[in-house]
């Protein structure tokens, strides 16, 4: 595994639409608030975040021939990440995420429209062969079908790249089940990880507890587990040990993005062979930087920052 060889980033692209009410909310009726748009889709996040931290990254992904696809490719493209593979598609539209969340940043509801992942195609992956050849890692969400899906794993055993993943949402997790002695690195949080142990996990764990979900997890093939635990940060694990990384205290202004920031910032300590208790510490610290901006993404986000925040 190459750090300079680019990390192929394969899943969902799309437009990210959240709204805030200005005041507590009032269902069934019109609220006065912000709304504001901006590029997203979790292969996507964790592409640009991985762009900004200076690692090469291609992007598999699919986008309609529509202003939005547009907007999203010079965007994506502008921040460092190879988009020329991605799908152009002229009979389906660019992919949207619907969210509204509280004055706190915190999810009330969301809406995902992402059919056009389906356009992902395993003959789509099998023309890009070349490029898992030439992959240091390959990173998936779990929007890709479930063919699909089988395609990059069957690729990355062929030319011996490892893979890592965000699972997504609790739903799509359990198209993971089948790949999981495959896995290099995942990142659920609790319900995406009770989805993978075919658990039900009630109430929510705490610090040991957590740290055992990654445990369990490592028993079912993955080789590093991470279990996200929003405020309270994270437990991971792999076949030499298991800990807790604290979250950073933060302002929380828009909680979107930041589990794919940490996936990212993992990714980039992988790559440099970092030991495992710190390239956690860079995924709180880049997940904190995303927390404290409404963009999906933090435009600022480089490794000076990211060490700046790092916990130490």
């Amino acid at each position: 595994m190459e750090a300079d060889q680019p990390v192929l980033v394969i899943g969902a692209s799309g437009i990210d639409i959240k709204g805030r009410p200005l005041e507590p909310l009032q269902m069934g009726r019109s609220n006065q608030g912000a709304v504001r748009t901006t590029v997203g889709g979790v292969a996507r996040n964790i592409a640009e975040n991985l762009a900004r931290l200076e690692v090469p990254t291609v992007l598999l992904s699919a986008v309609g021939d529509d202003h939005s696809g547009e907007i999203l490719l010079k965007r994506t493209q502008d921040t460092g990440v190879d988009t020329s593979y991605v799908l152009r598609l002229p009979d389906k539209p660019t992919g949207s995420y619907l969210a509204l969340v509280d004055s706190d940043g915190q999810l009330i509801v969301s809406l995902s429209d992402y059919d056009i992942v389906s356009a992902i195609s395993s003959s789509y992956l099998l023309q890009q062969r070349e490029l898992f050849e030439q992959a240091s890692m390959i990173a998936i969400d779990a929007n890709l079908s479930v063919k699909a899906m089988a395609t990059v794993f069957r690729l990355a055993k062929r030319y011996d790249v490892p893979v890592c993943v965000d699972p997504t949402s609790p739903t799509l997790a359990a198209k993971l089940l089948a790949h999981l002695p495959q896995i290099n690195m995942i990142a659920p949080d609790i319900y995406e990880a009770a989805t993978l142990l075919r658990a039900d996990i009630t109430p929510l764990p705490d610090r040991d507890a957590a740290v055992g979900l990654a445990q369990r997890i490592i028993n079912t093939g993955v080789n590093i587990a991470i279990v996200t635990l929003a405020e309270y940060g994270l437990a991971y694990a792999d076949g030499s040990g298991a800990g807790h990384i604290p979250a950073l205290r933060t302002p929380v202004v828009d909680k979107t993005g930041a589990g794919d920031a940490l996936t990212a910032a993992v990714i980039f300590g992988l790559l440099n062979e970092m030991p495992l208790d710190e390239a956690m510490r860079l995924g709180i610290a880049a997940a904190s930087l995303t927390l404290r901006t409404r963009e999906t993404v933090a435009v600022d986000l480089s490794l000076d920052q990211l060490y700046d925040a790092l916990v130490v």
